[in-house]
């Protein structure tokens, strides 16, 4: 079945990703693939939100996140516990927006064009966290709270 992930311009964010969140569960309702379901999540993401990149890093062990399914442009294929964006959520298991991130200490490049990032948690359905969902912007300032409301419904809604 296809399906679109595009919207109404004239929406507001808020109301994207609600219009997002009812088409994407219906998308994977039947997905009990994790790998399938990450894959076809950041498409989906990318597409409705026009994010430069959209991925997702996951725990291989105790110390590090592995590269997972992505949309975008190559990136950093390991990230050590505590370390980065994407190694801090995981750490603190908190969602952080960096508006911008050269201002943020630690700040792992993976590509010079990102200029402001958003890492949330991913929690499995007890509760333990398997990896991080990361989305950049070529943008400064470009995540707010709708963004981590949004982005934490659909990290809830992949948790079954």
């Amino acid at each position: 079945m296809e399906q679109s992930f595009t919207y109404a311009p004239s929406l507001t964010k808020a109301e994207r990703y609600a219009a997002f969140l009812e088409d994407y569960r219906l998308m994977i309702s039947d997905e009990d693939d994790r790998i399938s379901l990450l894959a076809n999540t950041a498409a989906a993401l990318h597409e409705a939100f026009g994010f430069f990149w959209v991925g997702f890093y996951l725990t291989a062990d105790a110390e590090w996140l592995h590269l997972g399914p992505f949309q975008g442009p190559v990136a950093c294929t390991r990230i050590r516990r505590g370390r980065g964006v994407c190694g801090t959520a995981w750490a603190e298991e908190r969602t952080i927006i960096v508006p911008d991130v050269d201002r943020f200490p630690g700040h792992i490049a993976c590509s010079s064009a990102s200029r402001s990032e958003i890492v949330v948690p991913l929690r499995d359905r007890h509760g333990h966290i398997y990896g991080v969902l990361d989305i950049d912007s070529e943008r400064l300032y470009a995540f707010d709270d709708d963004d981590r409301c949004g982005l934490e419904a659909v990290v809830e809604a992949m948790a079954g």
